[in-house]
């Protein structure tokens, strides 16, 4: 069985269904996880560069499990058919503004609705911003500590009628503003002292538009805590 971290464990909870596509997928650690845990039946690990994608074939190689799990080269959600089965995507371990741009680009994929699991180190607003134009809407949040890093993950199922948040919940997540546990309080509390510092060394005449942006996240932020 494959070790896998914490981060992936937890993100690992939310596949749905039985075709898990991994984006961006690390040496397929997930899509291996989810088949030895039978979590799903087939997975896709995609990869955009070769190295990665030579070292994900490597290890479904070791694990034996080349016919439940392809590895496909290709930007984002390329690797995926026009017309495919897959149930959940996940896509782990970057910034919310590039998992938001290939959710965004690769958007005719989601031709199964599958549910989007996406688990982001920084500006996970973006991915929210984007959800609805999708047609998603948030179906859970967490925000945990790990080996000194704060990471959230975000899970989305298709919608009809996706809801829409508010300038707060976009922000901060509907569901981690409703928990406010103390990773929550801890993530914010960085960034308004360093939205403070940021604040400290400017000029009032000369950044006068980046002074009022940053009262105003230090506004919100402080309504929040």
């Amino acid at each position: 069985m494959i070790p896998l971290n914490q981060r992936l464990k937890k993100v690992s909870q939310y596949i749905k269904g039985d075709y898990l596509a991994d984006i961006g997928s690390d040496h397929a650690y997930l899509p291996i996880y989810a088949i030895e845990n039978q979590l799903a039946t087939k997975a896709i690990a995609g990869e955009v560069i070769k190295g990665p994608f030579e070292a994900s074939k490597r290890s479904v190689a070791e694990h034996v499990l080349g016919k439940v799990i392809d590895v496909r080269l290709g930007d984002g959600l390329s690797v995926l058919d026009d017309i495919n089965e897959v149930t959940a995507v996940t896509i782990c371990g970057m910034g919310g503004p590039l998992i938001a741009k290939i959710l965004n680009e690769g958007q005719s994929k989601l031709t199964n609705s599958p549910r989007l699991i996406l688990q982001s180190n920084v500006q996970s607003s973006a991915i929210r911003k984007l959800l609805p134009n999708l047609h998603y809407t948030i179906v859970a949040e967490e925000i945990f500590e790990e080996k000194g890093h704060i990471y959230e993950i975000i899970v989305a199922d298709y919608s009809e009628q996706p809801v829409s948040m508010n300038e707060q919940e976009l922000k901060f997540g509907p569901y981690l503003l409703v928990e406010k546990n103390a990773i929550f309080y801890k993530k914010w509390q960085h960034e308004l002292e360093s939205l403070y510092k940021i604040k400290h060394n400017l000029n009032e005449t000369q950044h006068a538009e980046r002074l009022i942006e940053i009262n105003g996240e230090i506004n919100l932020i402080n309504e929040v805590l």
